[in-house]
């Protein structure tokens, strides 16, 4: 019996799969979709009648993509026909440069060369436009790319072909203060949502030829621009070409941010730590780029990602580099000891108070056990739902209006830690506990931070069924974890581990800028070497004269 209903299941579920499948409606091609349209594949036409009806068929119900037909220079034999869409390309050039120059503006033709329909299109090409950028095309995919891009699109009567004319010139942000990467000193400039405003700014930066950029389209349905640079020389080669490789293979409906990227090119999916870095300030991406590393930028978002990304940056700021060194090696030494606290403090207190009271002094442990005598909860859940708390105050404060959200985040934890004081629903340790704990997670990148606080849950629990034991169990996971992760084939802990002596002069302290002689042994493989020796200062061998 089981054999007989094996194939009359399959045939059902066969037939159940062929009903579900959409049928096409009246008019829609066979082959059509986002990613596989037949229009995709098409030539254009020498017919200028043909080539509009494909085009508007293509972009039927835009009704803010614009057509434009006219004749050139009064010559009723040629016909023209410009296409753009209204709000991303620039009114003023298309009417300056295109329009006005083409059908009233043209130049004399040279004695003897009449401008004729068979040579209109070079005509226009080297006298009639006044254009500084334009190129030229056959394919149906780039007009209509072209078109939805920003460019414009001139078309000829009685050539297959088309001018793709740089046009763009849509409504962008200006320039601010970078947001989520505020600074004391340094350049207060910070990325954009326009490609090539960002590339300028990394550009005016690095003004040297070997800074490459390679552009490209991710996004079946999007189409959006992403550049990769890097300073050729500097940058390792097989990195270059393991990034394009990853970039190529992405085929999705849409890019909509950095962040779409990231997910799809690192290393380690499944690991809470970044293996890619962000950042929104360019002169970031101008020193990463100087140490061979590989920045990746896409139209539409203020932030760059780099690659590899390593440990140790998360811990560092930019204007790390233009104080002095003193100051900012004492600086990071806070950071580093502020990220270990914000990871470890919580699962040490349910630890100690827990299981391991003869850890803490007499006097201090009386406090404590004083303090939680009205407690009605175990340390472990008192802390919990004040950690829980905090990440809600947090996340509220960068949800909410910025002048709302800080007036919430800190009223709110005022309040509600002082009310649970006073109802004897926590010990004020905890709360103690809790503040630092998230003061600390502070002081460093958000990105890192936000794995350091899933991770502190997991600790949480651990110190709370094992004490000590699998505080300490967890912290050794964590790090053979960490040791083990890589970024674009760079250890993620390097140079700690494995560890290279001349690259940990800017690791938690840093050696004076005339110090630095060398770049990143694991970056940039190619040219190691970045300033000659000899900078430092030195006073001068005699006094001035008076």
């Amino acid at each position: 019996m089981t054999a007989f209903l094996k194939p009359v299941r399959a045939g059902s579920l066969r037939r159940g799969k062929s009903k579900g499948r959409g049928k096409l409606s009246a008019g829609q091609p066979e082959d059509a979709g986002l990613s596989g349209a037949a229009w995709k594949d098409q030539v254009l036409s020498p017919d200028l009648e043909t080539n509009l009806q494909q085009i508007k068929t293509i972009l039927n119900n835009c009704s803010d993509v614009i057509y434009r037909e006219f004749v050139f220079a009064q010559n009723e034999q040629i016909r023209l026909a410009l296409i753009y869409t209204d709000g991303l390309a620039d009114k003023e050039q298309i009417g300056d440069q295109i329009t006005k120059a083409l059908a009233l503006e043209v130049p004399m033709a040279a004695p003897g060369q009449e401008i004729t329909k068979g040579r209109a299109l070079d005509f226009i090409k080297q006298r009639g436009l006044c254009v500084n950028e334009f190129q030229e095309t056959g394919k149906m995919r780039d007009v209509i790319r072209a078109i939805l891009s920003g460019d414009s699109v001139l078309l000829v009567d009685g050539h297959a072909c088309a001018i793709i004319n740089g046009t763009r010139g849509w409504a962008s942000r200006a320039i601010t203060d970078p947001v989520a990467e505020p600074t004391v000193r340094g350049a207060r400039e910070s990325f954009i949502e326009t490609l090539r405003t960002n590339i300028v700014l990394v550009r005016r930066r690095i003004k040297s030829p070997s800074l490459k950029i390679k552009t490209l389209r991710l996004g079946e349905v999007t189409g959006t621009d992403v550049a990769v640079a890097y300073i050729e020389g500097i940058a390792n080669d097989k990195l270059v070409a393991e990034v394009m490789s990853r970039l190529e293979r992405i085929k999705v409906d849409g890019i909509l941010e950095s962040g779409n990227i990231e997910e799809l090119i690192e290393d380690n999916p499944w690991s809470p730590f970044p293996t890619v870095n962000h950042t929104e300030k360019p002169d970031r991406v101008a020193a990463m780029l100087l140490e061979g590393r590989v920045a990746i930028l896409v139209d539409g978002t203020p932030f760059v990602l780099t690659v590899p990304n390593l440990f140790v940056e998360h811990l560092h700021a930019p204007e790390d580099y233009y104080e002095r060194f003193l100051y900012t090696s004492a600086i990071r030494l806070v950071r580093f000891t502020s990220m270990a606290v914000s990871l470890v403090l919580p699962s040490l207190y349910i630890a100690l108070t827990s299981f391991h009271h003869e850890l803490l002094p007499t006097p201090l442990l009386l406090s404590i056990a004083g303090q939680r005598e009205p407690v009605p909860f175990p340390v472990f859940i008192a802390v919990l739902i004040m950690e829980l708390v905090f990440e809600a105050l947090r996340e509220a404060g960068i949800r909410l209006p910025r002048p709302i959200g800080v007036a919430v985040s800190i009223v709110g934890a005022l309040v509600l830690g002082e009310a649970a004081v006073r109802a004897g629903l926590v010990a004020s340790s905890t709360i103690i506990v809790v503040a630092f704990t998230g003061i600390t997670s502070f002081t460093f990148a958000y990105s890192a931070s936000i794995a350091f606080r899933m991770l502190r849950f997991t600790l949480m629990v651990l110190s709370a069924v094992l004490g000590l034991l699998g505080l300490i169990s967890g912290l050794a996971v964590i790090g053979i974890h960490l040791c083990a992760l890589r970024s674009f084939g760079v250890p993620y802990l390097s140079p700690i581990v494995p560890t290279t002596a001349v690259d940990l002069k800017d690791v938690i302290f840093r050696v004076p800028l005339w110090a630095m002689f060398t770049r990143p042994r694991l970056i940039a493989r190619q040219e190691q070497k970045r300033q000659i020796p000899g900078l430092k200062p030195t006073p001068p061998e005699t006094r001035p004269k008076r």
